[in-house]
């Protein structure tokens, strides 16, 4: 059997270990290299990264199905290969010691020789290899040669909802061993929440720790201390080293201990709640090569953004990710390169999970993690893999685990009867099941969402009433959003997804499914997660200010807590609340001055002093109160109708009753509107709104003008809005009158006949000359919908149309900024009675609706505006739960108002 089709780990490598630097000599080997494709021309390409993203062959995008016949452990005999040649010389000062060569990550097979030599085959893509090669070694000339093959049988198990994309796309490193060195490294550093203590021991080497008079601490041994616990929220590191006479690594010591308690997961004794997101690797250039810039790039933005917790969907990543995790203070589950999803398409048959003749492979991955990170703090729990259904070889691997790291749990989804497993894990779980199974204290195991809230396109929606599951039920831990990015890649001025490179079988957008766009922008989701997922909760008493903390780990002491009074969103007082550092607290509301308007107290939350992620300043957490209503107005109409049909600044079409000049401005409408471009969640689902919406031709509706009544103080026009095809529509009745310079317009509508769907939105459209800036006071100063309006808070805001745009990767509905009190936009003033939703763009829903990226969104010579009663909510049937039932749009009575006026 060829070597591509072995079902073991790969051959030739050394044992695994932990990874590490030293002060023995070392070579890096990126950079460029020879490369050909499939026996072709030579030319170059750079190590590491993908040969698809470098001129050679093209990206392909599956989420579960195998893109060749599912028939293990065989590959297509169409399989590319891609050569790798490097040449190298040894520095003049470079040892006579055994020496390493050690690859972090090949995709998916790499067949290795030096010099000619043989060293072996690497399997495992996300995993690291190692090939003792001191004896090989030239002081120059040394010609090393990677041959690999895009399929492997090692892919069989590597199905990880990804870009399939080949090559050295990992660091390769020539490392020297010295005689006597550290060959391997564990150190155990344990704290006890009750005595507040540290123990730590060393294996490999002797331990020394400056900072805590701890020098030469010999393997085996063990020493406690008092010291400051490590956790996400107070990363605390002691720098230390481990050495042998020949060789000093230098180490990066957390003290923390895991445990589970009563069905509880702790960390130093308190529970913790992972607010957590899935993580895979992904550069919209570079694909899974990312560079270490970015990577804290990713760190430094989920820190900012209240995350606290990541899931290495689906393998694990550059080691350099987890150095960061430990130093700036995030819960990690490690999860192994493992996933066999489109066995499922099979019904599981032939699943390589329960085949014995796969089980040296399963466990040998997941050996290769664990030895690899076992030296992290930031880890908290093992993961066997992803979605690979259940069986005796992920059993192995469990048991495994468990013997060799009893101090981490053990996770894994897709053990459902938690029968090898410590955490009981789910996917995509409805609230309604979560707090089922916090109820009732499923399995008696800690509760975790491995993957919930899919962040696919706009949204997603339903976070909070998450949240408030989390802080509900002590077994329920807490989850990680899918996922961290999207995996756009840069392609013509885009970003492209599946399908957009020619592939024959693809998943279309599901790669665009994430909380940060592919240049890293946050997207309204993350601004979103931030705020429903803050550490500190500030909110209103009727009488004063509650703060309460949600910290797991740290005080209050840190932050300071600065208000603002604003009157009509202009700033009229500002001051400073003393919170003390522990607790829940009660406060009095400060001495504020009088106000004339509708005035909102906010109070922030923000870093007293600098963290190592963000400036003094940055708020963590806010909160607002309402200390006065707004002023009513009314609207005497003293207008009269006139003839030609003007009536106060507007002019009407006689025959539809349409407004079409309001003062000079030419406008049409504005009129009822119910469709919105379906967003991704709309699309999800077995059952899905979009559809339910099309099928009833909401897309199409047609306006049918009953009567254009031209009363003495009044335009009273009745319509009747309905789909072709069928008998349900609804009645609008606008009633138009005017005082002075403003129109007021009441809408009412009445549905007639029986509605078989929700509405996508309930509103006016109408469309208005070229404009630039707006100008509101309400909610914002990002998009807000019924289920993801956390984040939006009442102020007073400004921008420009095209900033009110959230670009998508796959064009939806996008933009709504709600609870608007009054809204200017192209010379036209816009008052709500009381409020209303609105967006603002220079395309059509319809046109949004057509595009299938961003870039076929071509602006018109209009501003076409929506001014919104309500919108149907977001939710996240994208992959998992729909809309709640509180925030859907159903076809209902309703009636609401508008002021329109001219403004210089």
């Amino acid at each position: 059997m060829s070597y591509l089709e072995d079902m073991g780990p790969g051959t030739g490598s050394l044992p695994p270990r932990a990874f590490f630097t030293s002060d023995a000599a070392s070579l890096p080997l990126d950079g460029t290299w020879d490369f050909r494709l499939d026996e072709g021309d030579w030319g170059t390409i750079t190590v590491p990264g993908h040969w698809q993203l470098q001129g050679h062959g093209s990206p392909a995008y599956t989420n579960v199905r195998y893109p060749f016949p599912v028939e293990p452990p065989f590959v297509p005999s169409e399989n590319p290969a891609g050569d790798y040649r490097l040449t190298f010389d040894l520095p003049e000062n470079w040892p006579d010691e055994p020496a390493v060569l050690r690859f972090d990550g090949i995709d998916s097979c790499g067949l290795v020789r030096l010099n000619d030599v043989e060293l072996g085959v690497t399997r495992g893509s996300r995993l690291p290899s190692e090939f003792e090669v001191g004896h090989l070694l030239r002081p120059s000339g040394n010609v090393l040669t990677v041959r690999v093959h895009q399929w492997s049988a090692g892919s069989y198990l590597e199905d990880q909802d990804m870009w399939w994309m080949s090559g050295i796309f990992r660091s390769v490193m020539l490392l020297s061993r010295p005689r006597g060195g550290v060959a391997d490294y564990e150190i155990h550093a344990t704290y006890d929440h009750v005595l507040g203590s540290g123990t730590v021991s060393v294996q490999g080497g002797m331990l020394s720790v400056p900072e805590l008079e701890v020098r030469d601490l010999l393997p085996g041994q063990s020493v406690s201390l008092p010291v400051e616990p490590w956790s996400a929220e107070s990363p605390r590191l002691y720098d230390g080293v481990v050495s042998t006479a020949a060789e000093r690594v230098p180490v990066r010591i957390g003290f923390r201990t895991v445990a589970i308690s009563d069905g509880v997961l702790t960390v130093n004794g308190a529970r913790v709640v992972f607010r957590g997101v899935n993580r895979h690797e992904h550069h919209p250039r570079f694909g899974r090569a990312v560079p270490r810039e970015v990577a804290l790039q990713d760190v430094l933005l989920m820190k900012r953004h209240n995350v606290n917790a990541v899931r290495t969907s689906h393998y694990p990543p550059d080691p350099y990710f987890l150095s960061l995790c430990d130093e700036y203070g995030l819960w990690v589950i490690d999860e192994c390169d493992l996933e066999t999803h489109g066995f499922g398409e099979l019904g599981w048959a032939g699943n390589p999970s329960d085949d014995p003749r796969w089980a040296e492979s399963y466990v040998d991955r997941m050996r290769r993690m664990v030895e690899r990170d076992k030296n992290h703090p930031s880890i908290v729990l093992w993961s066997l893999g992803n979605e690979s259904h259940t069986g005796r070889n992920l059993a192995a691997m469990a048991s495994w685990t468990r013997d060799r790291d009893p101090s981490r749990p053990v996770h894994y989804e897709g053990d459902s009867d938690c029968e090898y497993v410590d955490v009981y894990s789910r996917m995509y779980a409805s609230h309604e099941e979560v707090d089922e199974i916090g109820r009732e204290r499923t399995h008696g195991l800690p509760f975790v969402l491995c993957e919930f809230a899919h962040a696919m396109g706009n949204g997603p929606g339903g976070m909070l009433e998450y949240r408030e599951l989390f802080e509900e039920h002590p077994t329920v831990q807490g989850g990680f959003i899918w996922e961290w990015i999207d995996h756009g890649l840069e392609r013509d001025g885009h970003f492209a997804y599946g399908g957009d490179f020619g592939e024959p079988l693809h998943d279309g957008n599901f790669v665009i499914d994430g909380l940060v766009f592919p240049d890293r922008t946050p997207s309204p989701g993350l601004v979103e997660f931030a705020k429903v997922f803050e550490p500190v909760r500030i909110t209103g008493t009727g009488t004063g200010i509650r703060i309460e903390t949600r910290y797991d780990h740290v005080g209050l002491d840190h932050l300071r807590f600065d208000w603002v009074l604003e009157d009509e969103g202009a700033e009229v007082a500002t001051g400073t609340l003393v919170v003390p550092p522990a607790g829940h607290h009660d406060l009095p509301l400060p001495d504020l001055p009088a106000v004339s308007g509708e005035a909102w107290l906010t109070v922030r939350a923000s870093l007293a002093s600098p963290a190592r992620w963000a400036d003094a300043g940055h708020v963590v957490a806010w909160g607002q109160l309402q200390v006065s209503e707004a002023r009513p107005t009314s609207l005497r109409a003293t207008e009269r109708v006139r003839p030609g049909l003007s009536l106060g600044p507007g002019r009407f079409d006689p025959a539809t009753g349409l407004l079409t000049r309001l003062g000079d401005l030419a406008v049409d409408g504005p009129r009822l509107d119910l469709w919105r471009a379906p967003t991704d969640n709309d699309r999800g689902s077995e059952h899905p709104d979009d559809r339910a919406w099309r099928d009833a031709g909401l897309h199409r509706l047609q306006h049918r003008v009953i009567t254009v009544d031209a009363q003495e103080n009044a335009l009273v026009v009745r319509t009747r809005v309905a789909p072709p095809a069928w008998g349900f529509g609804m009645f609008a009745d606008y009633r138009w009158t005017a005082g002075g310079d403003r129109l007021r317009l009441q809408v009412d509508v009445t549905p007639d006949g029986e509605w078989p769907c929700t509405l996508p939105r309930l509103g006016l459209r109408m469309a208005l000359p070229e404009a630039d800036v707006v100008e509101w006071f309400g909610a914002g100063p990002g998009e807000a919908y019924a289920d993801s309006r956390q984040a939006a808070r009442i102020g007073r805001f400004s921008s420009t149309v095209d900033a009110l745009q959230t670009p998508y990767v796959f064009p939806q509905e996008n933009g709504n900024r709600a609870d608007a009190r009054w809204l200017e936009i192209g010379g036209v003033r816009v008052e709500g009675e009381p409020v209303f939703d609105f967006t603002a763009r220079r395309w059509t829903s319809e046109d949004l609706d057509a595009a299938r990226h961003t870039h076929e969104l071509i602006p018109r010579d209009r501003v076409y505006l929506n001014l919104d009663l309500a919108q149907h909510g977001l939710g996240t049937a994208s992959c998992g739960p729909g809309v709640l039932p509180q925030h859907r749009l159903h076809a209902r009575k309703a009636s609401f108002v508008v002021d329109l006026s001219i403004r210089n």
